[in-house]
């Protein structure tokens, strides 16, 4: 059996060019087609990733961690929502609530500097 640790190491070695060319002998050799497989890694490719995340429009506010400062976190949460002082509590009570769903970036952005200017943890999601 071959040495397969070998083997990666050296086809890491190739070059875009004779890549190209393995790929072509071995869809001769064998009759597949590497189309799907390299459109899969296209598509899960780091930079992909980053234009799919620049892409987002409408974000959740999750709050993590009320913090030290819960008096502060609760009022900041009642300004933000239109919610009573008992559900602004059990917010910032409970971890991983979402606060404010499907808003704008920057009404996302603005409601999480508010929660951590008081001392909550908060999570664009």
């Amino acid at each position: 059996m071959a040495d397969l640790d070998k083997l990666v190491e050296e086809l890491g070695k190739l070059s875009v060019i004779e890549a190209a060319e393995l790929v072509s002998k071995l869809e001769e050799e064998w009759g597949v087609s590497a189309a799907a497989p390299v459109a899969m890694a296209a598509a899960a490719a780091p930079g992909a990733a980053a234009e799919a995340a620049e892409e987002k429009t409408e974000f959740d506010v999750v709050i993590k961690d009320a913090g030290p400062k819960k008096i502060d976190v609760i009022k900041v949460i009642r300004q933000l929502t239109s919610v009573g002082l008992k559900e602004a509590k059990e917010m910032a009570e409970t971890a991983d609530t979402k606060i404010m769903e499907q808003v704008g970036k920057d009404a996302a952005e603005d409601a999480k500097s508010k929660l951590e200017g008081a001392g909550a943890a908060v999570e664009l999601a």
